[in-house]
């Protein structure tokens, strides 16, 4: 299957950026600006083994698939064992938004401690999408815990952070502040009592799409997504939306984004991780293409771009 415009390697084959290097974007998202894609992840190339991060990297390509480095747009701190950033701290799932009003990118992200007790979400700014991103601090949204997380940007500007919550037991859906770096206080709770994670949302002809992973740590689980007419909810759970071998399985990877095609309007990629633990720098990226079916499914299959 071919989008029409990009062409990209055999999923799970090895990612190299301009310079030959692996590409280090690991749960990551990507935005759309100024006709450039903008790819921002976890930066696993770590030199020191106890570190967890070596930053946010950001990647920026104009065809999806050749990438150029444009380098740790938010590094880790060595010098403050109490900051968010420090190196033995947990940097996961950054994502990064523009905001029209105030002409700020804004990065969020998840921020933990090594046990996963400290449960934050953080929050950097920059003027330019390829940074370098400015660390404004960490919060518990809504007095709650915050682990794996996504935000997702309605047309008209709204934005919404969705994160698992309730030791996991239970996603939130929290609306941003109109400067996106705190929450006006208005939530929602979804899938309570369903340990879900990995939260990827999209939009489609006004309704709102969400694909989750179960809980099961590094290890690769079904797949399940949702529909809603509002961010807030109710959200409608609709199975697995993977088909195929290892359907049961998401191809043995995780979801961490869906990105949508603005040159192929209802075109759609699943981005998704392939965890290696023990060696979680060559990680592989699985991104599949995928549309809506005549009755309104999605059908996520393992399908080579030509």
């Amino acid at each position: 299957m071919s989008t029409g415009f990009i062409h990209l390697l055999e999923p799970g084959e090895p990612w190299l950026d301009s310079k030959g290097e692996m590409i280090q974007a690991h749960g990551g998202g990507v935005l759309l600006h100024g006709g450039r894609y903008y790819w921002f992840g976890e930066n696993r190339d770590v030199s020191r083994k106890e570190a967890k991060v070596l930053g946010v990297s950001c990647y920026s390509s104009t065809d999806l698939t050749h990438w150029q480095d444009e380098g740790v747009v938010l590094p880790t701190v060595y010098d403050n064992q109490d900051h968010d950033l420090y190196f033995t701290q947990v940097v996961e799932r950054p994502k990064v938004i523009y905001n029209h009003r105030s002409g700020e990118f804004v990065m969020i992200m998840h921020i933990d401690s090594p046990d996963y007790k400290y449960a934050r979400v953080g929050f950097a700014f920059s003027q330019a999408p390829d940074g370098p991103y400015q660390y404004v601090g960490s919060i518990r949204p809504n007095g709650a815990e915050s682990r794996d997380m996504t935000v997702f940007q309605d047309d008209d500007g709204k934005s919404y952070l969705i994160y698992s919550s309730e030791g996991n037991a239970t996603m939130h859906v929290a609306e941003l502040s109109d400067d996106y770096r705190s929450l006006t206080g208005v939530y929602c709770r979804i899938f309570e009592g369903q340990y879900r994670e990995a939260p990827a949302v999209f939009k489609y002809e006004s309704k709102y799409y969400m694909i989750t992973s179960g809980c099961t740590g590094w290890k690769s689980n079904e797949a399940q997504w949702a529909v809603a007419d509002s961010m807030l909810g109710p959200w409608r759970t609709l199975g697995n939306p993977c088909v195929g071998p290892d359907a049961e399985k998401t191809f043995y990877t995780q979801s961490t984004f869906v990105l949508a095609l603005e040159e192929r309007p209802g075109s759609f990629v699943f981005m998704a991780d392939r965890w290696k633990p023990d060696n979680l720098r060559d990680s592989r990226y699985i991104w599949l293409p995928f549309k809506f079916t005549e009755d309104g499914q999605i059908e996520i299959r393992w399908e080579t771009y030509e």
